[in-house]
This record gives structure tokens, sequence and C-alpha cells, in this order.
């Protein structure tokens, strides 16, 4: 598989955004998270595919370009749906499924067909679930970095309380990760970035 370089990502960011904020938030957010993630591969024994994980990383969240309107607004409402945006995105745009997968598996702990329905959420019906274990990594570490006005870091504590309104489930995968993965040093990426960390 052929796995895109980080200047090919970013002209890929480049293109979609809709304005030049839109690309310094998200492509911010997309470079904070592969930090977060690299670094917990670092302090693992983990065989993991780090150019694909950083790939995914990167390119997790480009369907967010998507639910801005001409004005520069997002679209909170069907904010959930960037996944599968982003995923329709890299299958036009030629990129490999598992590339793809890291758009539309990586919201929250994972959005299930009973999530879609009991939640009534704006996107196809189906299982979203991370399956790999670079997926995992790419999910895990989104969640210490929210896009949110203004940006901020949310702490392992903090994300495990907000994480549960969405149900028990979802509270055990996050532990699972936690567990497996540990937690990241956000000292460093809170100081370059200027972002809280709540």
């Amino acid at each position: 598989m052929v796995i895109p370089g980080d200047e090919e990502i970013r002209a890929l960011h480049e293109r979609y955004a809709p304005t030049r904020e839109a690309f310094d938030l998200v492509f911010t957010h997309c470079r904070i998270v592969c930090a977060i993630a690299e670094q917990l591969l670092d302090r693992s024994c983990s065989t993991l595919d780090r150019a694909l994980v950083r790939a995914g990383c990167l390119l997790h969240d480009i369907g967010v370009y998507h639910l801005y309107d001409p004005s520069g607004r997002l679209d909170h409402a069907r904010y959930v749906s960037h996944g599968v945006l982003g995923h329709r995105i890299l299958t036009e745009e030629g990129l490999p499924e598992a590339l793809c997968r890291f758009c539309s598996h990586h919201t929250g702990m994972g959005l299930t067909r009973q999530d879609i329905r009991t939640q009534k959420l704006p996107v196809p019906e189906g299982d979203y679930l991370a399956e790999t274990a670079e997926e995992e990594l790419v999910m895990y570490a989104d969640t210490f970095h929210s896009k949110r006005t203004p940006p901020v870091f949310l702490s392992a504590d903090s994300y495990a309380a907000s994480v549960a309104r969405f149900g028990e489930d979802k509270v055990i995968r996050f532990k699972e990760l936690r567990a497996r993965w540990g937690v990241p040093d956000l000292g460093p990426l809170v100081a370059a970035h200027g972002h809280a960390l709540i």
C-alpha cells in the first residue's frame, strides 16, 4: 500500500479547506493527534505500522471541511457525519480503504448501528468501529484534543467523564484503550500550542 507523505496530506487539507481559519483549526488538530499517537507509540513495545498511524492521524478529520457553509460557519448539528464525509473524500481521491477507514471509524469510541438508530445520527446506518490496532490508536489519541472554540486538550479523566453520556460501553472501551496505551504527557503540547488543558 502506498501511504501519502506529510506534504501530500497537507496539500489535500489545503485543497478541501474552505478558509484559512478552517485549515488552521483542522490541520493543527490533526498534527496534535499525530504527536499524541507517536508519543504513545514511542512508549510502547508495539509493532504497529508507524507510517500508517501517522497518515491516519493527519487525515482523520478531513471530512470536517464539508461541514462549513459558505459564510464559514460549521454545521454542528451534522458534525458526527464528518467521518463518513472524510471517508468519501479519500475514496474519491483514490486512497486505499485502510486510510479511508481512519476517517469513518474514529468518532468517539466508535459508532454502532444501535448508536445511530437510538441517537438518530445523520450517518448511514452501519458499524463504524476501530478494528485494527492502528485505527484504535488514532481513535484513542483523538480523545485528548478538541477543536471546540477555543481548542482545548482533555485529560484522560475529563474525556472519561464526558464519554459516559454515550453509554457504559463507551466508558469501558475508553478504559480498555487507556490500559493498553497509557496516558500521554500533554504538558509539552499544551505549552507549544497554548490550548488549555481541562
